[in-house]
């Protein structure tokens, strides 16, 4: 199957044609006609598989078809939002935009994204020029609508993307708020890297009849990616890390961490054995971790250092190399994280270092994603047996040890925190 053949119009496929792809993803080929016959579409695909693009290049083929010009502002068709794309994070929300302004470049559409951490009043200022197609991140949104600086009462298609991530961030009560201010009578597409009873029901508290897209197994790992565990006393780790980075020549690699001050620690470590790096996390400021993404894809910055939250919305290609220095302790992260790797038909490699402390949180993960990681002890750095297990850090709060603690209990601990950093 080629996009010529999916009906969309010539100026988006000359878009198209000119990023080099030719043939769909799978979850495109599936969710853009269904989304171009105006049905509710709830969809799942594993991260890099061309989510993005699935909704977006209907929406906009959507937007030409019912293109209708209603009131006029100085002479011209006075632009309001008609599409509005709700996403949890600032560095998803931009990586949105990148892609709907390079699909629409040759339609008349104007499109802009809010979201907290910078200026209120430029995107004050750009909304009242109006906009056709709105990527947000909801606590700013609400804030736009709060002081009357954005009016949704004529969306006509509403996009939830990384809605497990929303939900998991406790962002459900904005998401309600935010469909109270749109048309009861709208198209819904609900986008999310795994299916789940609560984004089931999500689902049906904002959609209609939706049609069910699914193009992997629910909680599979991307089968192009490579994935291995290095054990390792925690105390090793950093020096690990550097060992890999050196004698691999590794160019590009993502790290994550749990813990803002561990991922500033460990920049700092690379930095003093002459790797460049730097962190992204939510004290960061936005025009900061800006400049460190746009560092890291430019090939300028050779390690970039992340906490889960921060890294939403990175989105390279190319990327060959994913470590997880610390596990996350709740196992779908780390379906997400490697998910960073392995994109667009490439292979890729997703590493962890795991000290006895993690043990519990790596079996977790082997649990979900139904297979067992492969092992391989680094020489110089086998593990101390005398080593014993002990609470984990979490960055905050009591530590626990690494099953300890559910996926539900674990968002719900962290819901204030992750939405204070997001509407900062």
């Amino acid at each position: 199957m080629l996009f010529t053949s999916l009906g969309l119009s010539d100026p988006i496929l000359k878009a198209i044609e000119e990023t080099g792809y030719i043939k769909p993803t799978p979850i495109q080929a599936k969710a853009i006609p269904l989304v171009l016959e105006g049905k509710d579409v709830l969809a799942a695909a594993q991260t890099g598989t061309g989510k993005t693009a699935g909704f977006t290049l209907p929406l906009l083929e959507r937007m030409v078809q019912n293109h209708k010009e209603t009131g006029t502002h100085k002479g011209k068709p006075k632009r309001h939002v008609r599409a509005l794309i709700l996403t949890p994070t600032r560095e998803l929300a931009a990586q949105i935009l990148e892609n709907v302004e390079m699909y629409a470049k040759y339609l008349p559409y104007k499109s802009t994204v809010v979201f907290g951490g910078v200026n209120i009043n430029r995107q004050i200022n750009t909304l009242k020029q109006g906009v056709e197609i709105l990527v947000a991140t909801p606590g700013r949104l609400l804030d736009l609508a709060s002081q009357k600086h954005v009016d949704l009462s004529r969306v006509e298609v509403l996009v939830l993307d990384e809605a497990d991530r929303m939900l998991d961030m406790g962002f459900i009560h904005d998401m309600k708020k935010v469909v109270k201010l749109i048309p009861k009578k709208r198209q819904t597409l609900l986008f999310s890297a795994t299916f789940s009873k609560e984004i089931k029901a999500l689902a049906s508290g904002f959609q209609t009849n939706p049609s069910l897209v699914e193009v992997a197994a629910q909680n599979k790992t991307a089968d192009r990616i490579a994935q291995l565990v290095h054990p390792v006393d925690k105390k090793k780790k950093k020096d690990l890390l550097v060992k890999l980075i050196k004698e691999g020549n590794w160019k590009q690699v993502l790290v994550f961490t749990r813990t803002k001050h561990g991922a500033n620690k460990l920049c700092e470590h690379l930095e003093q054995h002459g790797i460049h790096s730097a962190a992204i996390h939510g004290n960061k400021s936005q025009g900061a971790r800006t400049k460190a993404l746009a560092g890291f894809k430019e090939n300028s910055i050779r390690v970039l250092v992340a906490t889960d939250i921060a890294a939403r919305g990175i989105d390279i290609d190319m990327l060959p190399h994913v470590v997880n220095f610390e596990l996350p302790n709740v196992p779908e992260d780390y379906v997400h994280r490697i998910g960073r790797t392995g994109r667009a038909g490439r292979e890729g490699i997703a590493l962890s270092l795991v000290c006895v402390d993690e043990n519990d949180y790596l079996r977790g993960i082997e649990r979900l994603i139904a297979q067992k990681i492969p092992k391989e002890v680094v020489v110089g750095f086998e593990v101390d047996p005398s080593i014993q297990a002990e609470p984990i850090n979490q960055g905050g709060g009591r530590g626990r040890r690494g099953g300890g603690q559910s996926r539900n209990s674990s968002s719900r601990n962290s819901n204030s925190r992750n939405r204070s950093r997001s509407r900062s």
